[in-house]
């Protein structure tokens, strides 16, 4: 046998190593086969697992993870959750999971707490593993495949964002990108900041407008241990809510005076509530003049995706913030801060090889393939188109007023035609507003509405409902427009917020989507038209007819003004009868609870509008709700009125058939006493005494129909009768039991008390019965002898022919 060539030898080692690879390659392709696999099948479970109310997963599984976080939090002052001794398989760790999350409080009509996965954003998710996978990679190659992953990224996304030769970094929230901006500017200003630490920073200064939250800017002057002094709020136009530049040139010199240095200026695009876009240009400029770091954050950053044209945003501002995963509706995507690269090379390259974690960008790198770049572009061109058509609908309705900046409030340019144009940064967010904040305010239409109706006699509402004297029930009508609006339109993400100026308003701002959620569509837009016209017109109409109602209500003797200050509705009054209001005492405080109450019972069953309320003083009222244009209060208050006196006297026949009863036992008790001691006296004592009394009885028996009478009470003639009629000839029963002849009447009974004269009733009794008619309605005191010897009376031997509840009594 020859010995082999060298050639061959090095054929044979390169097919070796090839085989060696193959095998490795082989062995990572199924590493992350199978662990997207199991993530999709975790992922599939957990989407599947629907809601449960408390009770039922209480009992379902009494030791599972829910209940035993449950039981730690309450006796967490009194023992520590001990981890439990022997092992448990992956599948009942994941339906504990499972139960946790089907563990639900609230009312929420979802059947399933996690909303719907599609193709990207479960990619995005498997890719949150995949990160947790591959960190386990050599040392050497995990900084070869993260700086691929994360240059990708960074190149994709400076492209679609127009900032050329950009470094950045991935952050899991604005605070944290935020923190970053300012070592940057830090940095950038003061070199040897990251030798020296706080020493080499001379009193430093931040600038951001008042519009904006300065929670970010805390955050992180707390973290780098800066004064929170060095934040400085500048004041804004009044006329477009921007930053004030001339207030802000004035402070910086004013700062520069006080030893201080100015390092960065925030601007604020579209990042407050109402979508105010500070002017870039002029910032830059400001900033070149005093070597300050520019730095733009805001949901009006996104819509530089959608230009076409040539020019780079990268030439105007040092940094700037993406929020993709709140702009396309993908899980937890990082927050990207993309900056100018920093000319210190080594210090820089350092600082931002500690700060960021690079691999976070994994999930940006697989959701930007999976969408690609038109599919971004497009979706969020639809979100401003959205924002374009709401502010249209909602200027265009009568009685909304639009809070938030106009798109093209200064140029009136729309967004498709400039998008092909070169980029101009003023002028395309000027165009695109990413927000619309609106509110109800009817104050201007109600004077021209009274005009058209030539109502001369009602109050005069311009003045009586001008939103400057009425904020708060223009805040609670506002709110009640907006919970309408979130339960109609639950895709459109509607939120009721708090301005500073005008009170409550509604927010829509299609950039802030959660999981798997998209803009609305033409037909949910039209919709929306035709709801919102729809309820603002029944706003319109409550404030039109609350001045008519409230001088109606002031004039009536019976009725009160009740003030209620979280009832959105045209107000509430309480039913009080003439000469109450001079003896409200607790008793009669709660008489007059008791009858709104049933008042209001009444009135429900003639119209919904009305319902329950409570005043601050504690007594109940009626509340009247929303009303239409039709509507007409003069005859609502009138019904109020009338069915309350019905109301009232109701209760007060029943007041008087109680006194009656009451009054009847009295009697029928005083009668048995009278004849229990009368029959005592005439029988003689011996007859009552025990064992003598029955060998006396057996010696001389007493005579028959001796005995003490029970009573009833006979409600027709208002009198307490004896009741041998009844027991004789079966009175109060009815059929063939009767012992009477049909042309035949009961005698008089023995006994007859009257009781009419002690009672409050001032006509005949037999006219307080309501559909009374002419017979023998009794309600009998059945007492026997033990009973009369007691002479105690239960009211519940009480029997009514006519149903009379004796509780009432």
């Amino acid at each position: 046998m020859s010995d082999m060539s060298d050639e061959d030898t090095n054929v044979i080692d390169d097919k070796k190593e090839a085989r060696v690879n193959e095998i490795a390659a082989s062995s990572i392709r199924s590493g992350l086969a199978e662990l997207e696999l199991k993530t999709s099948q975790v992922l599939q479970r957990l989407e599947s697992v629907k809601a449960t109310p408390m009770a039922v997963n209480t009992i379902a599984s009494p030791h599972s993870l829910a209940n035993t976080t449950a039981d730690t939090a309450v006796n967490s002052d009194k023992v520590l959750a001990v981890l439990h001794g022997d092992r448990k398989a992956p599948s009942e760790i994941l339906k504990s999971l499972e139960l946790l999350i089907s563990y639900t409080e609230s009312d929420d009509d979802s059947e399933f707490p996690l909303p719907a996965l599609d193709d990207v954003s479960h990619l995005a998710l498997i890719s949150h593993s995949i990160v947790a996978y591959l960190s386990h990679l050599d040392r050497s190659q995990l900084k070869r495949i993260t700086a691929r992953i994360a240059g990708d990224t960074t190149h994709w996304l400076g492209a679609l964002f127009r900032f050329v030769d950009a470094s950045s970094s991935f952050h899991n929230d604005n605070t944290e990108a935020t923190l970053r901006t300012v070592r940057l500017a830090i940095i950038a200003r003061c070199p040897g900041y990251l030798e020296g630490g706080i020493p080499a920073l001379a009193h430093p200064c931040f600038y951001i407008s008042e519009n904006t939250t300065p929670i970010r800017l805390q955050y992180a002057c707390r973290q780098l241990g800066i004064p929170l002094d060095a934040i400085r709020l500048i004041s804004t136009n009044n006329t477009f809510g921007t930053m004030d530049l001339s207030v802000l040139q004035k402070q910086i010199q004013v700062d520069l005076a006080g030893q201080r240095t100015p390092l960065l200026v925030v601007a604020d695009i579209g990042d407050s509530l109402y979508g105010y876009v500070d002017n870039l240009i002029r910032m830059r400029d400001i900033c070149d003049t005093y070597n300050m770091w520019l730095h733009a954050t805001g949901h009006g950053l996104a819509s530089v995706a959608c230009s076409q044209g040539p020019g780079l945003i990268s030439s105007v501002v040092d940094s700037l913030i993406l929020n993709l995963g709140s702009w396309l509706g993908l899980p937890s995507l990082p927050t990207v801060l993309m900056h100018r690269q920093q000319k210190n090379d080594v210090s820089a390259v350092e600082f931002d090889h500690i700060l960021s974690k690079r691999l976070n960008s994994l999930a940006l790198w697989t959701s930007l393939q999976a969408l690609g770049r038109d599919s971004i572009s497009g979706r969020i061109h639809v979100a401003f188109q959205t924002c374009s058509i709401l502010f249209e609908i909602t200027s265009k309705c009568e009685g909304v007023r639009v809070v938030s900046r106009a798109p093209g409030a200064q140029s009136s340019t729309p967004l498709t035609e400039i998008i092909n144009k070169p980029l101009d940064i003023n002028l395309l967010f000027d165009v695109v507003s990413p927000v619309v904040v609106f509110q109800f305010d009817g104050s201007v239409n109600i004077s021209t509405a009274m005009t058209s109706e030539n109502d001369t006699k009602g109050p005069d509402l311009t003045k009586t409902f001008e939103k400057n004297n009425n904020a708060s029930y223009f805040d609670r009508l506002n709110s009640w427009l907006g919970q309408i609006l979130q339960r109609d339109f639950p895709n459109f993400n509607f939120e009721v917020v708090e301005h500073a100026t005008h009170g409550n308003c509604i927010r829509y701002c299609p950039l802030e989507l959660r999981l798997g959620e998209q803009p609305p569509t033409a037909e949910n837009i039209e919709q929306f038209a035709e709801n919102l016209e729809s309820h603002v017109d029944i706003l319109r109409a409550t404030i039109k007819h609350k001045a008519t109602f409230i001088d109606l209500v002031e004039k009536n003797g019976v009725l009160r003004l009740v003030n209620l200050p979280e009832w959105a509705g045209m107000g509430g009054v309480r039913f009080v009868p003439e000469g109450w209001e001079t003896l409200l005492t607790d008793q009669a405080k709660t008489e007059l609870n008791k009858l709104n109450m049933n008042l209001v019972e009444a009135l429900k069953t003639t119209d919904n509008a009305f319902s329950l309320g409570e005043g601050s003083d504690g007594l109940i009222c009626v509340r009247f709700g929303m009303v239409t244009h039709e509507t007409d209060v003069e005859e609502l208050l009138d019904l109020v009125v009338s069915v309350g006196k019905n109301v009232q006297e109701n209760s007060r026949v029943l007041d008087t058939m109680s006194e009656i009863v009451k009054k009847g036992i009295e009697t029928a008790i005083a009668d048995l006493r009278r004849e229990t001691e009368e029959k005592l006296w005439q029988e003689g004592i011996l007859r009552h005494v025990p064992v003598v009394g029955r060998m006396f009885n057996w010696w001389s028996p007493p005579p028959k129909e001796t005995g003490v009478k029970g009573r009833s009470l006979n409600l027709t003639q208002g009198v307490v009768e004896s009741t041998e009629n009844i027991y004789k000839y079966h009175m109060q029963m009815s059929g063939p039991v009767n012992q009477l002849p049909p042309n035949k009447s009961p005698p008089t009974p023995i006994v007859q008390t009257s009781i009419i004269s002690s009672t409050p009733s001032s006509s005949s009794v037999s006219s307080l019965l309501p559909g009374n008619k002419k017979g023998y309605v009794t309600t009998s005191v059945a007492v026997d002898e033990a009973t009369a010897d007691n002479a105690d009376i239960d009211n519940s031997a009480i029997s009514n022919n006519n149903n009379y509840d004796s509780s009432n009594a």
